[in-house]
C-alpha cells in the first residue's frame, strides 16, 4: 500500500501499472489517488460507514480527476466527507442512491453548463447544444445515466444514419464525452461508458462543392440586384391582412449592406463564417492588408486581405467594433451578428444556387486557389490549416503539375512512335475558331 506527502510534483511523477492502484495520503488517512492502466488519475477517499466497526467494508468515493482538482482542493473536500462520515453520514451511499435516479438528460445538462460551455469554443458549444436538445433528449433522454447499454447506443446510431450518417457520427461522439465527464465527477460509476466499442462509424464524404465560373458571375449578379433594387417576393392577395400588404412594386428584399459584404468577404478572404462575423475593426490593418484573428477553429489567424477584400471592407459603413454590423452595434452590450441565413438564402435563390451552403464559398476559394496552379501549402497557409491532410481534399485540383508531366510523358511517347530520335514534349495547339 504505497503512501506519500501527495504534491502535484509526485502526482504528475506516478505511473501507470498493469492494474488499478491506489496511493495514499501519508497526512490524511483514506485520502489517496488512484491510477489506472490508461493513465487517467482520480482522486478518492475511503472510509468504513456508520462509525465503522467489525463487519463493516470500505467504502471508495471519487472526489474527481486530477485535471480539474488540485492536491489542496481534493484534500480539503476529503477533509469534509470524512468529518461527516463521524457524524453519521454515508457520501457514497447516498451519491449511489443519486445516481439511480439521475437521467440521460439531467446527465446532459450537468456535462453541457459545466464542461462544455465553460471550456469549448462558443461554435462548438452552440452544436454540442443542438445534438442534445434535438436528438439525445428526445431519444434518450428519460433513461437512466447508468442504466444505458451498447445497445441502445447502437440503436440511437442506425436510426440517425438511416438519414444523416454523419450526424449519427457526431451524437455518438457527444455522448461519449459526457459519459467521460460524467465518470470523472462522480455522476456515473468511473469508467462506465456505454458508447465504448458499441457502433462502427458510418463512412462519411466529403461535402466539397465548388462554384463555377459561371455560377461565381450569377452570384456576383445576385448580390449586386439584392443590395440596390431587392428581390421581388409574392404574397397571398386572398388572405384578409392582404390589405395591408405594400404595392406589388414595392414588394420587395433589399439585402443589406453589411451582409452583402460578409458574403463577399467570405469570397474574397476564404475564412468561415463566425471568422467573418467576429471579426472586429480593430483587428483589421489597412496599411498591411492583414487581419488578425485573435481566435479561430485553429487559435490565433493571420489572414492576407487581397484587394477585393479590401475594397470590400473599405466601403463597410462603420457602426460599432464589428465589421459585420449586428442589431446590437454601437451599443454597451454589442455583440455580433448571428448568421446569415436569410439574406444567404434570398441571393442563392436570385442566383439559382440554392442547396448551396455557405461554407462552399470557402471551398470555391480553395478551389480556385489549387486549381491555379498555387499549390497546395500556399492553399493550406491561406486557409488557416494546421494540417497539410486537411488541404489534400483539393489535390484533385491541382493539375498543374499533372499536366505538365502527362504532357512529358505523352511527348516522349509521340516522339518514339514519329521515329524522332530524341523525345522532346509537343505543346497541345490552340484550337482556333472561324
Amino acid at each position: 500500500m504505497p503512501t506519500a506527502r501527495l504534491t502535484k510534483r509526485v502526482v504528475d511523477a506516478l505511473a501507470p501499472g498493469p492494474r488499478a492502484i491506489v496511493h495514499y495520503d501519508e497526512d490524511l488517512k483514506g485520502f489517496g489517488v488512484r491510477v489506472m492502466p490508461s493513465g487517467f488519475k482520480s482522486w478518492v477517499v475511503e472510509y468504513r460507514p456508520n462509525g465503522g466497526g467489525r463487519g463493516v467494508g470500505t467504502k471508495r468515493m471519487a472526489l474527481g480527476s486530477t485535471s480539474t482538482l488540485t492536491p489542496d482542493e481534493a484534500r480539503r473536500a476529503a477533509r469534509d466527507i470524512l468529518a461527516s462520515v463521524r457524524l453519521g453520514s454515508d457520501p457514497a451511499g447516498d451519491r449511489s442512491k443519486g445516481r439511480k435516479s439521475l437521467t440521460v438528460g439531467q446527465m446532459l445538462d450537468q456535462f453541457l453548463e459545466e464542461e462544455v460551455r465553460p471550456k469549448r469554443k462558443p461554435s462548438t458549444a452552440s452544436v454540442y447544444a443542438q445534438y442534445i436538445k434535438n436528438i439525445l433528449k428526445p431519444e434518450i433522454g428519460t433513461l437512466k445515466a447508468n442504466a444505458v447499454t451498447k445497445a441502445d447506443v447502437a440503436r440511437l446510431h442506425r436510426k440517425i444514419g438511416k438519414t444523416r450518417p454523419t450526424t449519427a457520427n457526431r451524437v455518438v461522439a457527444v455522448l461519449s464525452s459526457a459519459y467521460s465527464f460524467a465518470g470523472s465527477h462522480g455522476v456515473v460509476d468511473e469508467g462506465f461508458n456505454p458508447t465504448v466499442k458499441s457502433v462502427v462509424k458510418f463512412k462519411e464524404h466529403g461535402r466539397e462543392r465548388f462554384l463555377s465560373t459561371d455560377e461565381l458571375q450569377r452570384l456576383g449578379a445576385a448580390l449586386r440586384q439584392g443590395e440596390t433594387n431587392g428581390f421581388p417576393w409574392r404574397a397571398d392577395d386572398t388572405k384578409p391582412t392582404a390589405k395591408h400588404l405594400p404595392k406589388e412594386m414595392n414588394r420587395r428584399t433589399v439585402i443589406g449592406p453589411h451582409a452583402a459584404a460578409a458574403i463577399r468577404l467570405l469570397l474574397f478572404t476564404g475564412c468561415r463564417l463566425r471568422e467573418v462575423l467576429h471579426l472586429r475593426w480593430s483587428e483589421v490593418d489597412f496599411e498591411r492588408g492583414m487581419a488578425f484573428l485573435p481566435d479561430s477553429k485553429t487559435g490565433r489567424k493571420p489572414v492576407v486581405l487581397n484587394a477585393p477584400a479590401l475594397a470590400t471592407l473599405e466601403g463597410i459603413p462603420r457602426l460599432g467594433s464589428y465589421v459585420i454590423a449586428g442589431e446590437s452595434a454601437g451599443t454597451k452590450s454589442e455583440k455580433p451578428r448571428s448568421d446569415l441565413k436569410r439574406p444567404w438564402q434570398a441571393v442563392a435563390k436570385a442566383a439559382g444556387l440554392e442547396g448551396v451552403r455557405i461554407h462552399d464559398l470557402r471551398h470555391s476559394f480553395a478551389s480556385v486557389g489549387a486549381g491555379s496552379g498555387m499549390g497546395l501549402p500556399i492553399v493550406g497557409k491561406l486557409l488557416g490549416h494546421t494540417q497539410s491532410r486537411t488541404t489534400s481534399r483539393y489535390a484533385h485540383l491541382d493539375a498543374d503539375p499533372l499536366r505538365r508531366a502527362s504532357d512529358k510523358i505523352g511527348g516522349a511517347i509521340a516522339a518514339a512512335l514519329d521515329g524522332r530520335p530524341k523525345a522532346e514534349v509537343v505543346p497541345l495547339k490552340e484550337k482556333r475558331s472561324g
